[in-house]
């Protein structure tokens, strides 16, 4: 987990981002140094939960391995997932996440609603990396 990126679970789930107190603009990731805003002063930077609702910006599938310094196991085969592209509803930012298992790119349009929910990354015997999936709304899970 990175901490500070998001909070709470299942319907409290949410991403935590920046406004600039200055401008109003939101950053996602969260930025906690100075306003990204070119044409800003600049301005405190409040954390605000993100919204939890937006609509698929653009989509694609990763079928083939990273190369290094990706980390995974040449051992156990490769598993494609589905990345999304959202403008999240009320900030009108678009953030990049994983899909849910499951959903593939064949499940996908530009425009249809998702909602983020909270995800597994990676997890080992000891511990657990949680992170952020796309799902359609609708879809159980």
């Amino acid at each position: 987990m990175v901490t500070g990126w998001f909070v709470g679970d299942g319907d409290a789930f949410r991403l935590l981002g920046t406004r600039c107190s200055a401008c109003g603009s939101v950053f996602f990731p969260r930025e906690d140094t100075h306003c990204r805003n070119p044409g800003c002063r600049g301005g405190e930077l409040d954390e605000v939960p993100l919204s939890r609702r937006g609509r698929i910006w653009s989509y694609t599938d990763s079928r083939y391995r990273p190369p290094s310094p990706y980390v995974t196991d040449p051992e156990l085969p490769w598993e494609p997932y589905t990345l999304i592209a959202v403008e999240l509803e009320a900030e009108r930012i678009v953030v990049l996440g994983q899909a849910v298992p499951g959903v593939t790119v064949a499940d996908l349009t530009v425009g249809m609603e998702v909602e983020v929910v909270p995800g597994v990354l990676d997890e080992d015997a000891e511990t657990t990396w949680t992170t952020w999936r796309w799902r359609p709304t609708g879809v159980a899970g």
